[in-house]
């Protein structure tokens, strides 16, 4: 097994990783199970890192355009400019994503706790009912850390998610106070034109 798959898999242990090389074609079997009818399946990553050679070999032909890696660095090189939505021959859907690295949470209050559930269930022990699990005392996520039982990318990995979500929940307040207050203008206005009326 890769050194590089082993790391992933200790960082996100619930979820399945598999590692895919186009030019020797191992791996590719194993994605046969994530396509098909009913499925859309999307590809991330950094441009040059060889989602359009995917595609090709998932179809079977030469539909997207690719170039070769670069000779000084061997490193991939930027191609599509655009996303597209590619209907498969055996049915699904594959969305190439060209230059998108990462997609931000949107409602993942559930899914966070469902995905770190090893982390949710170590919190229990945390001295602090409110412990963020960085630098508070007596932190049962930051002890298990130290003792070799919880991998430190996963709890870094945890703590990024868990600040992008605390942003977007700031966000959406925001956005609720300010919807709040344009109502309440709106409402005053038509208070003041109804009490001019002699209502």
């Amino acid at each position: 097994m890769s050194p590089f798959v082993e790391e992933i898999r200790r960082i996100a242990p619930a979820v399945p990783v598999h590692a895919v090389s186009c030019r020797t074609q191992s791996g590719l079997d194993e994605l046969s199970r994530y396509i098909g009818p009913g499925r859309t399946v999307a590809l991330l990553g950094s441009s040059g890192v060889g989602k359009s050679t995917l595609i090709n070999r998932v179809l079977g032909l030469e539909r997207q355009r690719t170039r070769e890696v670069r000779e000084q660095d061997s490193r991939g090189r930027h191609t599509t400019s655009h996303r597209e939505l590619i209907v498969l021959p055996a049915g699904g859907l594959l969305i190439d994503t060209p230059g998108m690295r990462e997609l931000q949470l949107w409602e993942a209050t559930t899914a966070l706790d469902e995905t770190f559930g090893d982390i949710r269930a170590l919190a229990e022990g945390c001295h602090f009912r409110d412990c963020r699990h960085e630098t508070e005392p007596r932190c049962a996520v930051r002890e298990a850390v130290d003792r070799g039982e919880l991998a430190p990318e996963r709890r870094e990995s945890y703590l990024r998610l868990l600040n992008e979500l605390d942003t977007l929940n700031l966000r959406r307040d925001a956005l609720a106070i300010a919807e709040r207050k344009r109502a309440d203008k709106v409402i005053s206005r038509a208070a003041r034109r109804f009490y001019k009326q002699g209502g």
